[in-house]
């Protein structure tokens, strides 16, 4: 199947993405502290419910068949912030996550090509080969820390956010398919019903997975937990996957997975200023290497193939 050629990013467009890099590089701040008293899979169960339960009597369930929705709230939801949230409890920082989880703009594009026959631009190959460089130093800085503390990432922490990463990824490509078939329907209205799906998953791993003594109890979180919760659920949920799901209906995968390399930039800010995250040498060239990878990005134009 030959992906039709991509319409040009307009300001608006712009402006959504920018939106999404915001909140996404934050969102990861947010889970740190709701995981100070949160459970992953309570964080995950209530972040979900919060979106569905919020939005529900006021958002129809969109049309796109019962097995996209299904898929999409497993990948996107369950499946991706299941190992993420995992991950940033037993060894992953707020600063680093965000680079990591980058690794699905190499897995989208991957899929893209294999699955839907689309085309990378020179240009935002040449991006993906800095992104690329950029990782690096980020995964080098990872593995030779200066000294073993509370920012430290563990191996487990490493591969667990890998494995969140590839699955964003097989979201993204749920979301094409759907715009390659024509399928005509509201993005929030796919984001909060697919919650649904997603707050049962979450629900069936808290009975799994959790002590039995501390499975249900929530009520002894912190203000600040909770309130972290609310951001987590509703601003880095509902409306950024809102505007992220948007540009998905808009242009093509692999055009829109690149401009989630500005996250990790507000992420690493953000863990610095925030959680006094230490950024050292290394972690400073891969940002410049994202920033970078990011113009590349910006130049691909709207009659590339992508």
């Amino acid at each position: 199947m030959q992906a039709a050629p991509a319409p040009a990013f307009t300001g608006r467009d712009f402006a959504a993405a920018a939106g999404v890099v915001a909140i996404w590089g934050l969102n990861f701040v947010a889970i740190k502290f709701a995981l100070r008293d949160f459970t992953p899979f309570q964080l995950g169960a209530a972040r979900f419910l919060l979106s569905l339960l919020s939005l529900a009597l006021w958002v129809r369930p969109p049309r796109i068949g019962l097995g996209s929705l299904i898929a999409y709230g497993l990948l996107q939801g369950a499946g991706q912030f299941g190992f993420l949230f995992v991950a940033l409890k037993v060894g992953m920082t707020a600063a680093l996550s965000p680079l990591v989880m980058q690794v699905q703009v190499f897995v989208t594009a991957l899929l893209g090509a294999l699955l839907l026959g689309e085309r990378i631009a020179a240009t935002l190959r040449v991006g993906l080969v800095l992104a690329a460089a950029g990782l690096g130093c980020f995964v080098v800085a990872a593995w030779t820390p200066a000294q073993a503390d509370a920012s430290t990432v563990t191996i487990a922490g490493l591969l667990l956010t890998l494995v969140a990463a590839s699955l964003w990824s097989g979201s993204n490509i749920v979301v094409r398919r759907l715009q390659l078939r024509g399928v005509r329907y509201d993005a929030l209205a796919l984001v909060v019903w697919s919650s649904a799906v997603s707050a049962l998953a979450f629900l069936l791993l808290c009975v799994l997975f959790d002590d039995p003594s501390v499975r249900w109890n929530w009520t002894g979180a912190s203000l600040r937990s909770w309130l972290s919760v609310a951001y987590i659920g509703w601003g880095a949920n509902v409306v950024a996957y809102f505007l992220w799901t948007w540009l998905l209906t808009r242009h093509p995968a692999s055009r829109v997975g690149p401009f989630s390399l500005g996250v990790p930039v507000v992420g690493i800010l953000a863990g610095m200023l925030v959680l006094g995250e230490k950024v050292d040498s290394w972690q400073w060239a891969g940002s410049a290497l994202v920033m970078s990878a990011l113009v590349f990005v910006l130049l691909s134009g709207p009659k590339s193939r992508v």
